[in-house]
């Protein structure tokens, strides 16, 4: 009883198109990563410089805010670097003498495919364990190095039953300022409101300077003078730390999937609604799928007349299909955070409608 193996040839063609793809997609990566760090640098290069940070802040800026960057670049390359691959062997005749060896489209689609599901893994791991490290790292950074913290832009956060209003944080997180707690029953009703001036964080304790209460009893409202004391005294969320509060005053603040779980769980503070949480979770696990639709969106141009050769418009049809897709699934997530559409309606749709639609103009393509 014999069992099947792999074919040699399959295995080199395996080998040669992984290799060949992998090098154009981290090449065109690396162009554009290098065309959005030097505008991201020329954007925050003026308050680098006023903060007396020289050219080692601008390097570490650098390095923290690349991850970020590399999230963003990564479906664009995925594109790019198919096109200019499959644009190459078409013209070469590769693919044609490919088709005379017997191997069809859906066959050099299942080629190609291990590459990019394996760098979408990959992409998807940066953006979960790497980005909302480095974010978090140079957001304190920022915070800690800025001359004028009072400037800075108040936030709320939810803990528990409990909201949170932050005048500004400073010191990397260790000093809060400006602190009201309103803290709310299982129904949502306000029981009492606090106002704490400053909080500080040393030795795995907050701290506070004091403050007042105010609590509604009925008709009246009961004011109490708060003495200093442990934070946890005066209601403050246990359990929250200066990387807390730095993560909390961002604005979109880039999260693990066990950070989102965890808030989603209500087991950690959150200044985002759980519409954002449950949509950002879900795009990241379809990262591997956008990155496949990505080469089948660069699929036509198999079919374009090696005399044609560079004078054909397809490839610029196929990269306007790509950023429309971007364009797309930017949207539907945008409706997603904003609650309008459930998480799977604001992530899946854009990838099944593309694909159905590349496999459709494929089958027509071929039905010539």
């Amino acid at each position: 009883m014999s069992t099947s193996s792999p074919s040699p040839t399959r295995n080199v063609l395996i080998g040669y198109l992984t290799r060949e793809l992998i090098g154009r997609i981290l090449t065109t990566a690396a162009i554009l990563l290098a065309l959005m760090e030097i505008l991201a640098l020329l954007e925050q290069l003026t308050p680098i410089l006023e903060r007396h940070q020289g050219a080692r802040g601008i390097a570490y800026f650098m390095m923290l805010h690349a991850p970020m960057l590399v999230g963003g670049t990564l479906p664009l390359a995925v594109l790019i670097g198919s096109l200019v691959l499959l644009v190459q062997m078409t013209t070469g005749s590769e693919i044609a003498i490919l088709r005379a060896a017997g191997l069809t489209t859906p066959g050099l689609i299942r080629l190609m495919l291990p590459a990019i599901l394996t760098l979408g893994v990959v992409g998807a791991l940066v953006d979960d364990q790497i980005t909302p490290r480095s974010e978090l790292a140079l957001a304190s950074w920022w915070n800690r190095t800025d001359p004028h913290p009072e400037t800075g832009h108040g936030f709320w956060f939810r803990a528990g039953t409990t909201l949170a209003d932050i005048g500004y944080v400073a010191h990397g997180g260790t000093t809060v300022t400006h602190v009201d707690l309103y803290q709310r029953g299982p129904n949502g009703r306000l029981l009492r409101t606090i106002h704490l001036d400053t909080l500080r964080y040393a030795d795995g304790t907050w701290t506070d300077n004091g403050g007042r209460s105010l609590e509604p009893t009925g008709a009246t409202v009961r004011t109490a003078t708060l003495s200093p004391a442990p934070a946890l005294a005066h209601d403050w969320p246990a359990g929250i730390r200066p990387a807390d509060m730095i993560r909390l005053s961002m604005d979109t603040p880039p999260l693990s999937a066990t950070t989102i779980i965890a808030i989603l769980h209500g087991r950690m503070p959150a200044s985002q609604p759980p519409a954002v949480l449950r949509t950002a979770l879900l795009a990241r696990v379809l990262i591997p799928l956008s990155f496949a639709v990505m080469l089948l969106l660069a699929l036509p141009v198999v079919y374009i007349p090696p005399r044609s050769g560079t004078r054909s418009w397809l490839p610029v049809w196929c990269l306007g299909a790509g950023l429309l897709f971007v364009v797309f699934q930017g949207m539907l997530r945008a409706l997603g955070n904003a609650g309008t559409l459930p998480a799977p309606a604001a992530t899946l749709p854009g990838i099944v409608i593309f694909t159905l639609a590349v496999c459709a103009l494929v089958l027509r393509i071929e039905e010539r």
